[in-house]
């Protein structure tokens, strides 16, 4: 997913010429003679904007900005502004190492160790390593940016951002004004409507549920430091804001604006429960759960009560499988790749392979079975279990009902 990017130092046209000798004169480029790297001073004014930020004082952040920098003076005051209104805690910022050589505007990058966590909505800290961009001239060090690069870029640290929440439901959205208010209540209200949804099926699990809305599918794979187009054709994404998978890292939804905007209303809300399923599942700390499963499960909560006919629901495999024949196997990570253009077809099929469990051996014993292939249990071992079948039993009757669907 990463990219790579190198800071480039622009060759400038250099004027030469002697002055009582033979050796050429450099003229620097203005402002570049005093422009230099300093960890140390660097390091200092990451420990204000933490201060600025925990004392809630954005005229303090504003103040780190480069003077007459009116872009970065408005970043630094939206991060306070942010972090107020999202109740952010356990935030630090630690220089750790510089990236690049200085730029042709005098600029300088940095990796900084960054962690942050919602208070109320995050079990934990979130912990990634961010790039920020410095400019130190004379005595001080500024903050011209933060984020880009080969990193990701928390959103809240991107600049000025709407918020809207409950006590079980949290947005963030990427930008001000009326629009982004009226799109932020949207989502709120389709947060709060996946909860109930989601705990018919997940009985136990009461939220809380965090939505962040990037303004664009470029600053979306920003956020999410994804190669440009990787998520083409994806709606949302369940990770951890710094892609840790860590167990007891902060779990969040993404919403890929371009993707997601273009719903109608009930696929829109659709797509939060199944996002909202993954959160209560902790899926984003799932390391061996077969593709299928984790998806096919997710889709199972959220079209659960959907009053659809499966003409529609199923409508991407359905046409598949009229025109290539049946599948032998159920989808796996290669299927579920959006850039194939057929990964509708993929969750499509995964969800009536829990179908065909569900009906089996009822909903509990779905859910005890993805709990236990979670938890570490071989397939064919939790199917025998909770369904009396093994692997090649439950495709047996997925290809049956595939079958039945597209006759």
């Amino acid at each position: 997913m990463a990219g790579s990017s190198l800071l480039v130092l622009v060759a400038a046209g250099l004027v030469a010429w002697s002055v009582g000798g033979s050796e050429p004169y450099v003229a620097p480029r203005p402002g570049q003679a005093e422009a230099r790297v300093s960890p140390a001073e660097a390091s200092r004014t990451l420990s204000l904007l933490v201060e600025a930020v925990e004392g809630r004082d954005a005229a303090a952040a504003a103040e780190l900005a480069p003077e007459d920098d009116t872009v970065a003076v408005a970043l630094l005051d939206s991060v306070v502004t942010n972090a107020e209104a999202l109740d952010v805690e356990d935030f630090a910022l630690r220089f750790i190492d510089v990236s690049g050589a200085i730029g042709a505007d005098g600029t300088w990058t940095a990796a900084v160790d960054a962690t942050w966590a919602f208070d109320g909505f995050d079990p934990g800290p979130a912990r990634a390593e961010v790039l920020v961009r410095f400019a130190s001239v004379g005595g001080a060090t500024s903050i011209v940016d933060i984020g880009g690069g080969d990193r990701v870029t928390p959103l809240w640290l991107a600049g000025p951002a709407t918020v809207r929440q409950t006590s079980d439901v949290l947005v963030l959205a990427a930008g001000t004004g009326a629009g982004v208010a009226r799109s932020a209540d949207r989502y709120l209200a389709q947060g709060r409507a996946a909860l109930p949804v989601v705990r018919r099926v997940l009985s136990r699990w009461r939220g809380p549920l965090v939505l962040e809305v990037p303004a664009t599918e470029q600053q979306f794979d920003r956020t999410l430091d994804a190669e440009p187009g990787a998520y083409s054709g994806i709606a949302a994404v369940t990770a951890n804001p710094d892609l840790s998978s860590a167990p007891g890292a902060p779990v969040h939804v993404f919403i890929n604006p371009g993707q997601f905007d273009v719903l109608r209303a009930q696929g829109a809300q659709i797509v939060i429960t199944h996002e909202a399923a993954h959160v209560a599942t902790d899926a984003a700390s799932t390391r061996s759960m077969p593709q299928w499963l984790l998806e096919g499960f997710a889709d199972y909560v959220a079209l659960r009560d959907v009053p659809l006919p499966d003409s529609r629901t199923a409508a991407q495999v359905i046409e598949q499988v009229r025109a290539d024949g049946l599948p032998t196997t159920l989808p796996g990570l290669t299927e579920f790749d959006a850039t194939t253009g057929h990964a509708g077809a993929a969750y499509e099929s995964a969800w009536i392979a829990c179908r065909v469990l569900a009906e089996r051996g009822g909903e509990d014993a779905l859910v005890s079975f993805y709990d236990s292939v979670k938890d570490g249990a071989a397939v064919d071992a939790a199917l025998r279990e909770a369904f009396s079948w093994d692997e090649q039993q439950l495709v047996r009757a997925w290809r049956t009902r595939l079958s039945d669907l597209a006759a």
